[in-house]
């Protein structure tokens, strides 16, 4: 694939960081394609994920990630949104490391009205709020290892998201 069918954005972070909605905001915006890894990964095992976590294990869903990421990284030129633990393969970091990647970065008390600890996220199925900090103290690193900018969404709607993630990566918004 040539470098244009590259993404114009990829939006990492945790559950409830708010990719997805923030992603459709910036991809109206930007009139560009939305592509969420996770959606695709159901798509391609035809189950919801935490189907795919107990059907066939975390390892499984692990690969269908990788694979996903490297399709939507290869051939995606709209905004991309990653499921929270892509970030945990050597091989997608790499990927990232060419593109314009920013961390939405949420605190726990925020990531918890947007999620709900009783939402279906098979890592937080056990302990939710000690799990998602444990999650957090893995990841973090790995965020900002492949963020080009980080934008903090704490007390911000999903389209001050959108205003923050065009500043810091110098895009213009051509509804402006």
């Amino acid at each position: 694939m040539s470098a244009s069918a590259t993404p114009a954005v990829v939006l990492v972070g945790p559950p409830g960081s708010g990719k997805s909605t923030v992603g459709r905001v910036l991809a109206d915006r930007l009139g560009l394609p939305f592509r969420d890894t996770d959606a695709d990964v159901e798509q391609a095992a035809g189950k919801p994920i935490p189907e795919i976590f107990i059907d066939e294990g975390e390892p499984h869903f692990r690969q269908l990630e990788r694979d996903a990421v490297r399709a939507a990284t290869t051939g995606h030129t709209g905004v991309l949104a990653l499921g929270g633990g892509a970030v945990t393969a050597e091989e997608t970091r790499a990927l990232l490391a060419p593109l314009p990647v920013v961390f939405l970065e949420v605190a726990l008390g925020d990531a918890v009205k947007r999620v709900g600890l009783d939402a279906p996220r098979p890592l937080l199925a056990v302990n939710p709020r000690a799990r998602w900090r444990e999650l957090m103290e893995a990841r973090r690193p790995l965020y900002l290892e492949v963020a080009t900018a980080v934008v903090d969404t704490e007390g911000r709607t999903p389209e001050q998201v959108a205003d923050a993630v065009l500043e810091a990566l110098e895009l213009k918004d051509p509804h402006v």
